[in-house]
């Protein structure tokens, strides 16, 4: 009989979340083909990252796991899980584990930055300034290295914890808890 799954991320985030690698897919390949959608995107790519801050910060229930609270770790708490994962004693959690939930801020960080400086790149005051479009560059640079340590996360934690985190992203369950697992 197979193990019970429990609801984790409610719709709202994955809906977020999917619109998300969406509008940072189209911006990016944008770059290549259908340029006129590189901007449309970005703008995307903002609101999502805006929209999801706030169902972070005041969304759902005040235990969805969707919130900043139930999964950004203290750097202390963070730093712990980092050397028990290096000692391959880590615990599993139900929602993100502490370097999950620092890599959503990180992210939600990079796009927003991305979005505020091709914005500010379109103004009158800092059109063709290559200080912002040096800041852009670099920003998606530093977003491509995220995604692709956010990648490597999910396969690592999913191979370790033999959990499909990418099913769980998808219908927003996972097994739920057993002894060792962290609720958060």
């Amino acid at each position: 009989m197979p193990p019970a799954r429990i609801k984790v991320w409610d719709w709202p985030v994955r809906l977020l979340h999917w619109a998300l690698v969406l509008a940072v897919a189209t911006a990016g390949f944008s770059l290549w083909f259908f340029v006129d959608l590189h901007q449309p995107a970005g703008y995307v790519a903002l609101g999502v990252a805006v929209l999801r801050v706030g169902w972070g910060c005041a969304g759902g229930l005040r235990a969805n796991p969707a919130r900043f609270a139930r999964f950004v770790r203290t750097p202390r708490a963070t730093w712990a899980y980092a050397l028990a994962l290096l000692r391959r004693r880590e615990p599993r959690y139900i929602g993100h584990n502490p370097l999950g939930g620092w890599m959503v801020l990180a992210l939600l960080a990079c796009v927003a930055g991305l979005g505020l400086s091709g914005w500010l790149y379109t103004t009158d005051a800092l059109w063709g300034d290559e200080r912002v479009e040096q800041v852009h560059k670099a920003l998606a640079w530093w977003l491509l290295a995220l995604v692709a340590l956010h990648l490597a996360g999910v396969a690592f934690t999913s191979l370790r914890h033999r959990e499909n985190l990418l099913r769980a992203m998808l219908d927003g369950r996972k097994r739920a808890a057993q002894d060792g697992d962290i609720a958060g």
